[in-house]
Formats: C-alpha cells, sequence, structure tokens
C-alpha cells in the first residue's frame, strides 16, 4: 500500500480528520494538494498547527467544495481523492439545512463529476455512522437501514447515494468510508470528548456541562481512522460503491466515558445536565456500534487504540494547548 510519488488532493484538509490523513500521506511520500476553506483571517484550520517539515511540503489551495468549475480545476492530475470536506455540526443542521444540502450532496457531486472527467483512479468519499440513525440491530453493519434522523444524516445519505450511482452509472471508483465516531488531538469542541475534556481541565469550569449522557457510542481513535482512509484509497481488493464500516468495535455510554476521563484526570468536578446541549428527542441517534467485518475481511484494516490509550493521548494534547494558552474554537464547518 504505496502512496510514494502518488498525486493526491484531500478536501476538508483543514479539518480535523483531514489534517490528520494530510499530515499522514505526506508522511507516506505522497505528493498532496489540500484544500482549505476560503476564510478571510488568513487561516488554514488545523494545517497551520502542521509540523513546518510537513506544512513545506503541502500544495495548500482555498476554495470551495460548491464551486464546481473550481473542484474540476484542482481535480484534473490528481491520481487519488480523499473527499472529507463537509458541513458536518449536527445542532447547526436544524437551523441551516439547506446549507447542508449543498456543501455535502452537491459539493459531493462537484467532486465526482470532475473526478469522472478527469478519469481519477480512486474517491475516497466520507461518509458517517450518523446516516444509521438510532441502531435497529447491534452490532451496526453496512446493511442496516439508512434513518435520516437529523438534516446532517440526511444530506450524508444524499452524498453516499450520488458516489453509489457514479460507481454504477459510469463506472467511477469511488469508495464509500463510513467511521464512527472519532476523537483525538484537534478535534474541536462541538464533540463530545473535547468537550468534556476541555470543562474537566479548564479550571474556569466549575462543573461540567453534558447533554444527555445515556446514548451508546462507538469511539474510534483518530490514527486508526487515517489507517482506515489510507487502506480505502490504495486496497486492491475493494468493492466500489458500496459503504465500508470503520469503527473500533466497542461500545461505551456517554456517561461511562465521562467517568473514565474523569478517573484519567483525577478529577471530582460535579457533572451537571443542560437542557440547552439536548437534541431534539426524536433526533437524537440512541446507540451506535460498528460490525466491521466486511472492511477487515477485504483490507485487512483493524483499529489498534484501546479507548484508554486514545483518551490518554488526547488529554494530554489539551493540556498542553491550555498551557500554552493556544486553545481556539474552530467552525463547525471544520471535519
Amino acid at each position: 500500500m504505496s502512496y510514494d510519488g502518488m498525486k493526491v488532493l484531500v478536501t476538508g484538509a483543514d479539518g480535523f480528520i483531514g489534517s490528520h490523513l494530510t499530515e499522514a500521506l505526506v508522511r507516506k511520500g505522497a505528493k498532496v494538494t489540500a484544500l482549505a476553506l476560503y476564510n478571510s483571517f488568513d487561516s488554514y484550520g488545523w494545517l497551520d498547527d502542521l509540523p513546518e517539515q510537513i506544512r513545506g511540503q503541502l500544495n495548500i489551495l482555498r476554495g470551495d467544495v460548491r464551486d464546481a468549475a473550481f473542484m474540476n480545476r484542482i481535480v484534473q492530475g490528481q491520481e487519488t481523492v480523499f473527499h472529507l470536506a463537509a458541513l458536518i455540526a449536527i445542532p447547526h443542521s436544524y437551523a441551516a439545512a439547506q446549507s447542508y444540502v449543498e456543501t455535502n450532496i452537491l459539493g459531493t457531486l462537484n467532486v465526482l463529476e470532475a473526478a469522472r472527467q478527469w478519469a481519477t483512479e480512486r474517491v475516497v468519499c466520507t461518509s458517517t455512522s450518523e446516516v444509521y440513525g438510532t441502531a435497529q440491530t447491534m452490532p451496526i453493519s453496512e446493511t442496516h437501514p439508512l434513518q435520516g434522523q437529523s438534516p446532517y444524516s440526511a444530506s450524508k445519505i444524499g452524498a453516499d447515494m450520488m458516489a453509489e450511482a457514479f460507481a454504477r452509472s459510469f463506472g467511477l471508483s469511488a469508495v464509500i468510508l463510513r467511521p464512527f465516531n472519532t476523537f483525538g488531538p484537534r478535534q474541536s469542541e462541538r464533540a463530545i470528548i473535547p468537550t468534556i475534556i476541555r470543562q474537566v481541565l479548564d479550571p474556569a469550569c466549575a462543573a461540567i456541562m453534558v447533554g444527555d449522557t445515556t446514548p451508546i457510542r462507538d469511539l474510534t481513535f483518530v490514527d486508526d481512522t487515517v489507517a482506515a482512509f489510507l487502506t480505502a484509497g490504495a486496497a486492491p481488493e475493494i468493492e466500489f460503491g458500496r459503504a465500508y464500516n470503520a469503527g473500533s468495535q466497542r461500545a461505551v455510554t456517554v456517561a461511562d466515558l465521562i467517568g473514565l476521563v474523569l478517573e484519567l484526570t483525577g478529577c471530582d468536578k460535579a457533572v451537571v445536565r443542560d437542557e440547552r446541549r439536548m437534541r431534539p428527542v426524536n433526533s437524537e441517534v440512541r446507540a451506535l456500534l460498528a460490525d466491521c467485518t466486511r472492511f477487515e475481511r477485504e483490507t485487512g484494516w483493524r483499529p489498534q487504540t484501546s479507548l484508554r490509550a486514545g483518551l490518554e493521548q488526547t488529554i494530554a494534547w489539551w493540556v498542553t494547548r491550555l498551557t500554552e494558552g493556544r486553545v481556539r474554537r474552530h467552525k463547525d464547518f471544520i471535519t
């Protein structure tokens, strides 16, 4: 599985998973074009935090996947495209559903159309475990029904179907990778783990404010998710146009997750339920647990990092950020 010398485009490279994937590709010798969403703050998101020896090897572009002509230009000449750019904040999708359709569905269409025109060798499209909604059966395999329990998940279902359609209709080598809940350094505070860790470590927070603590989640450390992307981008025995789950295959409640963070940090702050953090009743995904049998069988990928080990690394990163005063809140469009 060699990326040495390969021309690769990463959309959403400025985000959480995208920045880790971009860094890994450079370390593997790929010639990486990293797409960051244009903004007026002269920022490249998390790409600004990469080591200088990594950043110096990147071709960083600013743009928007909603711009079809722009995407057509930058896909030309790329051998592989990793498409991670998306609007992902579930709460905001209730307020601005159209923007999720435009970015997540039409943006994906623009990537696929460009890849089709330029005969790109492979496109890896990023899905999400949220497309399954609350589990009807567990663990969740790729045959589980898709349920649009939020405008965000509905938009990602649409993007997945578009990738499937381009594989079936035009023979495009499109892989649909469906990561379950990923966590690790660089994740924004919109997600549960950094929200908990920040409040645990920050002396300005007298208590830990949380929403519903009963949902069950499959939490995958970012290094394992990145390994899944690298595998999906190069594995020879893989089926195009169908989804592959990538998760830890272990379940934990949010309450138990909070307890483990408190244990690892030695924190005794009170945990307080905040009604403002609750999803609409019929929109909350109650349980997610991955069945990755198909992906493991066809590619050999397996997660390597335990929840405890991943949390220890994430907590250490947050300690450094808070100590150095470098904490910042990233926009919801960052992945």
